[in-house]
């Protein structure tokens, strides 16, 4: 097909050519830059043309953004959470919205369990004092954390990657607890309430999706309501979390310490206080960095943006309601 006769898609961010080589002759991609947290204005000025967007959750699809785009047909987001598109919005005007649900379970899991074992044992805090000359000899006192096994672990939160966690979790020898809005059984782990979840656990993780119910789901009530020794993980939504909450929470010992992979807002300031805390461990949402996953999310996004562009269901929809009954 002649280049000109293309349809026009928007990729927010620069990725791997390979990883985007199905596109190629199918559309013409105009391309952000690798490091955007909001729609490069060289792009801004291609949005009349659009057929398809390409985002990554960094980047909000606004109604502004849709009212410039009165040819969007398709929005593919190279993520399983959306809310950073106005879905409500997108439904309205008919347009699908893809996402790439499964393929980064098991690498978020993993994740999961590495930032809990980083912090539960002191890892990142070892590591700087070896580093800085601070290790003079075996200390028996020195660098003590707690142990995994036989703790209570709480999941808020208990889809694909909840579950994956319990399985790693079951395997470490913790016991289970997990809240969900839905009525679950799952082997070897017992659901409970939200506020048992907070009261029982040595370990709350979260791994529910951003909604408005959800949003600073962690506050200062559930900051009352947590053993004074548990840890707090978070590879799901920053704003899961109330950000001032949470540091006084860790300031003053409510709980013992934190391991976030997402921050709200994201990316953090390198100035925020809660880098100051030597009982917070902080990294760059990396839930999904695992050259396999990432590759995968990106096959799967545009596997959804090419069935948008000739008219086809997405192979993972998040709002299957624009398409009529019958197709």
């Amino acid at each position: 097909m002649p280049e000109n006769k293309l349809p026009v898609v928007i990729l927010t961010h620069t990725l791997p050519e390979g990883w985007i080589s199905s596109l190629k002759d199918r559309c013409k991609l105009y391309i952000g830059p690798q490091d955007a947290t909001k729609l490069d204005p060289s792009l801004l000025k291609m949005l009349p043309q659009a057929e398809g967007l390409f985002t990554l959750l960094t980047i909000p699809v606004t109604q502004a953004i849709l009212d410039q785009s009165p040819k969007l047909r398709v929005i593919s987001n190279m993520a399983v959470g959306v809310d950073n598109i106005d879905i409500t919005a997108c439904t309205r005007r008919k347009i699908p919205v893809g996402n790439t649900p499964g393929v980064l379970t098991e690498s978020t899991a993993d994740l999961t369990m590495a930032l809990m074992l980083s912090i539960a044992r002191n890892i990142t805090q070892a590591q700087r004092d070896a580093q800085d000359g601070r290790w003079k000899t075996w200390s028996p006192a020195g660098w003590l954390g707690t142990e995994l096994n036989g703790s209570t672990i709480g999941i808020i939160g208990m889809g694909k990657i909840g579950k994956a966690v319990a399985n790693r979790a079951i395997a470490f020898g913790m016991k289970v607890l997990f809240t969900d809005p839905e009525i679950k059984d799952y082997p070897n782990a017992l659901q409970v309430s939200f506020w048992e979840v907070l009261k029982k656990s040595d370990f709350v993780t979260l791994h529910a999706p951003l909604t408005e119910e959800t949003r600073k789901l962690i506050n200062n009530e559930a900051f009352s309501l947590m053993k004074p020794n548990a840890i707090l993980i978070n590879a799901a939504r920053g704003s899961l979390i109330d950000t001032d909450a949470l540091f006084n929470a860790l300031k003053y010992h409510h709980i013992r310490a934190a391991a976030l992979d997402v921050t709200d807002p994201e990316p953090l300031p390198s100035t925020h206080p809660l880098f100051s805390l030597p009982n917070c461990l902080i990294v760059p949402h990396i839930g999904s960095a695992t050259e396999h996953t990432r590759q995968q999310m990106a096959a799967l996004a545009c596997k959804n943006l090419l069935a948008g562009l000739v008219g086809q269901m997405l192979p993972h929809c998040v709002n299957p309601e624009v398409y009529p009954l019958n197709s």
